[in-house]
């Protein structure tokens, strides 16, 4: 195992040390429990959004805490949910007054221990509404779930529901607009490599060098398929077709189009994906109204990719273009 780290057992500590010390402006960490929120924490009268899940995909969630977007997240072990106490203190740090949003992606662990949290926070006096993202087309179960597991589209709605709680949402309408998006995004991803977690000391998986897996979870659980490597240009296809099939997108329809990096792939790569997936697009008739491209929800090291469409429409998109500050992601602000 070659990595940049001291020792495994304190790699989320000093990787949470690192992001104070490089972003001061935007975000402050507590320890013990271990949470990340904005510098301006609370907000006085404005809904708060927390998420959270295993150290590993980062930037996801806490490289998006900040200004339109999250006000606070709870990073676990590497690979690991974050424990009921984590979520409940970084709860309690960012209630404004207006209720708190969970957004949630779809693993056993994530949704047991935010649900336990929202308990706590409830006998508090703290109204709190959640989200299970689903988005992941490629299986129905997996190890890690029962139902879809929530992946690219967790971003989306972090992404749109925070502009929408900036703007003075109720935590109804915070609410309403996260569910909008998670019903109308599919995700589907890929890998060319495993992984390898800091305390495991080995791949996570075995995936040959002459083989890919299409349909990968973002911890290494099984897709779809293996198969052998294949041009970019046969991978995307079969990703979007599946995606749009299951949504189902039509012709005139118009799309954020994200394509994301699981960690060990070059941003070149994912361009040709992304021109790849626009002529596919363009083919159906869809409209690419937005795109992001770039590593955001991440697997370590993991070579590979995720396409995630979300179908826009006028509301959403404003949302969208909505300034936005975070360590992760930012424009207009």
């Amino acid at each position: 195992m070659k990595k940049l780290i001291n020792k495994p057992e304190d790699v989320v500590v000093e990787a949470l040390q690192g992001m104070a010390a490089a972003h001061p402006d935007l975000i402050k960490v507590h320890y013990d429990p271990n949470y990340i929120v904005r510098a301006d924490a609370p907000v006085k009268n404005k809904v708060a959004l927390v998420s959270g899940g295993g150290s590993g995909h980062e930037p996801m969630h806490g490289g998006f805490v900040g200004m339109g977007m999250l006000d606070a997240a709870a990073p676990g072990a590497v690979f690991t949910s974050p424990t009921p106490d984590q979520i409940f203190e970084a709860t309690r740090a960012v209630d404004g007054g207006a209720g708190v949003l969970h957004i949630v992606k779809n693993y056993t662990g994530d949704v047991m221990n935010f649900e336990m949290a929202a308990e706590l926070a409830g006998g508090e006096g703290i109204a709190v509404q959640s989200i299970i993202t689903n988005d992941d087309v490629a299986v129905k179960d997996s190890l890690y779930t029962a139902g879809r597991r929530g992946v690219g589209v967790t971003v989306l709605v972090e992404k749109i529901a925070g502009a929408a709680a900036e703007r003075g949402y109720s935590l109804d309408q915070v609410l309403a607009v996260a569910n909008k998006v998670n019903e109308n995004g599919r995700s589907m991803g890929m890998a060319l490599t495993s992984c390898t977690v800091p305390h495991a000391g080995k791949p996570t998986f075995d995936l040959p060098e002459d083989e890919m897996e299409i349909g990968i979870g973002i911890h290494g659980e099984s897709g779809r398929k293996r198969m052998k490597p294949a041009p970019a240009r046969e991978i995307v296809e079969m990703m979007a077709l599946a995606i749009v099939d299951d949504l189902p997108f039509k012709t005139g329809d118009e799309t954020l189009a994200f394509v994301n990096g699981m960690g060990g792939t070059p941003l070149i790569e994912l361009y040709i994906v992304y021109n790849e997936l626009a002529k596919f697009l363009q083919g159906r008739g869809i409209k690419i109204a937005r795109n992001l491209v770039g590593s955001y929800i991440t697997s370590l090291e993991m070579a590979g990719c995720s396409i995630t469409l979300l179908k826009l429409d006028d509301p959403l998109q404003a949302l969208w273009d909505a300034p936005v500050r975070t360590p992760g992601l930012r424009w207009g602000a």
